[in-house]
């Protein structure tokens, strides 16, 4: 592990040590270097005081023409990524007046003429790259702005998603609020009409039980009663409409439709009244009486929000409602209720025996009704 990071490293240093220098850095220092072989001696004794010092004319000339061609090799490589062919033909001019006054008639002005022009070609070559470098950075800048703006929006779309989600967790269950955000499907808290199926239930003898116990004990039953309903409505896909004191309705097919919603009003039903069975075993062993009654009706309602700006309920509104609410007041305890047309709905699925017609609070006439006994699915029993 360790040899293999270290070579890693090496190889990383390496890379940089290759790419640092750019090929017009390259160029320039080539050209100057080209000029310091030509003027060593010149140099050496202006600088130092050192004179007479030898050196090889024949190889002096090849190191002087050959740094360059080196020099003109960078400018070449660089004309494509400046577009521009002058920096070049400024090098190759100079290259052709060193070599003919080396070789063919020497001239201590041409030569320095040569020079002249090298170093022109390679600093015009230098600045022409760092113009493009400019643009370049320029224009990064534009893209980042642009990013930036865009991440902002997405951050003040997501932000207020978030917002919308939190809203809607607060009547729906969490897996509808988050289909509605994700989808952009807000229009289907508008108000509609829908067939559903719509869930009462409260608490038997709540009003006595509140007499009998503690204030905290009360509070504490509400609390969990509360809770286990919530995630139980959540997991089955229901929707709750309203939660007041004991009370709780909860529906299905709205806003996200489904595919037996008084099926699924029924499973729920049995499964409120199983966990309500937990949660008021231990009041029930001290000798009080403690259930839940549950109404259950199916049909058209009017979907919409219902409130004010800032606290809302989405909610049903209808006949179906009311129906349901009554079959939950008129249930005996631990009593499932279910109206004649939800029943007709899922007879098939369904255990029930009719319990005849009701007379029910604001109805004129009797309603027909069937006490839930269980459905043919053993597990939701």
């Amino acid at each position: 592990m360790t040899d293999r990071s270290t070579q890693s490293r090496g190889k990383g240093s390496t890379t940089r040590a290759r790419t640092g220098m750019s090929p017009g850095a390259a160029a320039t220092i080539a050209a100057f270097a080209s000029l310091l072989t030509c003027y060593v001696g010149v140099a050496l004794e202006a600088f130092f005081g050192i004179k007479g010092m030898a050196f090889n004319p024949h190889l002096q000339a090849v190191l002087m023409w050959m740094l360059a061609f080196v020099a003109t090799a960078f400018v070449f490589r660089d004309r494509e990524r400046h577009g521009s062919a002058l920096p070049l033909l400024i090098a190759g001019l100079a290259n052709i007046v060193l070599v003919a006054t080396l070789y063919f008639h020497y001239d201590h002005r041409f030569e320095a003429l040569a020079y002249v022009l090298l170093i022109i070609a390679t600093l015009m070559n230098q600045n022409l790259l760092l113009q493009v470098l400019n643009r370049k950075v320029r224009s990064q800048t534009v893209e980042i702005s642009e990013l930036n703006a865009q991440l902002a929006n997405k951050v003040e779309r997501q932000a207020g998603q978030i917002g919308r989600l939190e809203r809607l967790k607060e009547f729906l269950a969490p897996q509808i609020a988050q289909a509605v955000v994700d989808g952009g499907r807000e229009n289907l808290l508008s108000t509609h009409r829908r067939y559903i199926a719509c869930l009462f239930c409260d608490i038997r003898n709540f009003t006595a039980l509140s007499e009998a116990l503690d204030p905290e004990d009360v509070i504490d039953i509400l609390q969990r009663y509360h809770d286990r309903c919530g995630k139980l409505a959540a997991a089955s896909g229901g929707t709750i409409g309203f939660r007041s004191g004991d009370g709780l309705m909860i529906y299905f097919n709205d806003p996200i439709p489904c595919e037996a919603p008084v099926l699924d009003a029924v499973k729920l039903a049995l499964d409120i009244r199983k966990e309500f069975a937990e949660v008021c075993a231990p009041w029930r062993r001290m000798g009080h009486v403690l259930g839940i009654g549950l109404g259950i009706s199916s049909g058209h309602a009017t979907m919409g929000l219902v409130g004010r700006e800032g606290r809302a309920d989405y909610t049903a509104v209808g006949g179906v409602v009311n129906v349901a609410s009554r079959l939950c007041d008129a249930a005996a305890q631990d009593e499932i209720l279910i109206s004649q047309r939800a029943f007709m709905d899922v007879e098939d699925h369904l255990s029930a025996d009719p319990v005849g017609g009701l007379k029910l609070k604001g109805f004129a006439n009797p309603v027909e009704a069937y006490r839930v006994l269980g459905t043919n699915d053993p597990v939701a029993n």
